[in-house]
């Protein structure tokens, strides 16, 4: 299988997209691989499968590799006397702004280049905070209460303290404090507000139970991943999580009764039918007092959620070989000529 893995990107997560592509180097091996790695200038180069080390691109060594534009259908690479067309499936592995805001989707449509990954609308469901709230809603699905707060105006938080803060378009748990009482509340908007101008405010739930599921759709069937409970002591916090997207062997299935885990399927399929198709993604819940709550979507999970898969890189195949495609409209002036042959023109 021929599969282009895109990563870097300008945001925040640019350092863990590379961690993520390196260890997919690993997990897909026997796959026809390309990477593209997107510098924060935004040009795009091919990097060679053996320089695919952290090092290569926090030296600048990836600046004397091949640089690629876009074109119909590809990458383009040029040569000397030709360019040379790098096809194939790609896998949107850019986290954060780039990747996950929608931003690589569209330019990927816009190309008519066939990817892995969320298409626009999902993107920014997803990516934003906020609007994952109200996607909740809108498909009646429970997630945990709520405030929001922006850097320009604040209002009182109406939420009783211990309550967590979160930039609304960040992942990774960058920028996220648990804030126990009043006087630990100016620092943590100060850093919040430091990577978003909106925030979004939570209870912090003590010893909440939380569990995570990945998942795609292929043929008309939603593929489920194992459940995961994560360890964690307060919250996963960006270390954790930053080891977490290097993780490549599969970790224990949660020790769930077989009640909990069909509600947390149920709840995954409410939020990936008719808007996450294309992609494999990756979501985040609570369990309290019974109830199955959203806590977050991960569009682009890190290093795609291997670790959760059974057989991984046939689920990868699988939904390469399952990706929306979208119809270009055809263009043949029929309303301009008749507006001319009328006119005598």
């Amino acid at each position: 299988m021929k599969l282009t893995i895109l990563f870097g990107g300008a945001s925040f997560e640019h350092e863990i997209s590379i961690v993520s592509a390196i260890t997919l180097k690993g997990k897909l091996s026997g796959f026809d691989l390309s990477f593209v790695f997107c510098d924060q200038d935004h040009k795009f180069y091919l990097i060679e499968a053996s320089k695919m080390k952290a090092t290569t691109f926090s030296r600048g060594e990836h600046k004397k590799m091949p640089q690629l534009s876009i074109t119909n259908g590809s990458f383009s690479q040029k040569t000397m006397f030709s360019s040379v067309e790098h096809t194939g499936t790609v896998l949107n592995l850019i986290h954060g702004a780039d990747g996950e805001d929608g931003t690589i989707a569209s330019l990927l449509d816009f190309f008519s280049i066939k990817y892995i990954g969320p298409r626009t609308d999902a993107s920014v469901f997803s990516y934003d905070k906020r609007y994952t709230k109200w996607l909740c809603v809108a498909k009646n699905i429970k997630s945990v209460e709520y405030e929001v707060l922006s850097s320009k105006e604040h209002t009182n938080i109406n939420i009783p303290y211990p309550i967590i803060i979160k930039p609304a378009r960040l992942g990774s748990s960058i920028g996220v404090s648990i804030v126990r009482n009043e006087s630990e509340l100016d620092y943590a908007l100060d850093v919040a507000f430091e990577f978003d101008k909106t925030v979004i405010v939570e209870p912090f739930i003590e010893g909440v139970k939380e569990y995570n599921l990945a998942g795609f759709m292929a043929k008309g069937e939603v593929y489920f991943s194992i459940v995961e409970e994560p360890q964690k002591e307060e919250f996963l916090d960006f270390e954790k999580k930053y080891m977490d997207f290097s993780r490549s062997e599969k970790v224990l299935k949660a020790g769930i009764s077989p009640e909990l885990e069909v509600k947390l399927k149920r709840a995954f399929e409410k939020v990936y039918k008719n808007l996450f198709e294309g992609a494999l993604i990756r979501c985040d819940f609570f369990v309290v007092d019974g109830k199955v709550l959203l806590n977050e979507i991960n569009p682009i999970p890190g290093s795609m959620a291997n670790y959760l898969f059974d057989d991984f890189k046939s689920s990868i195949e699988l939904l390469s070989n399952s990706l929306p495609s979208n119809k270009r409209v055809k263009v043949n002036y029929e309303y301009i000529h008749s507006i001319s042959q009328a006119k005598g023109k």
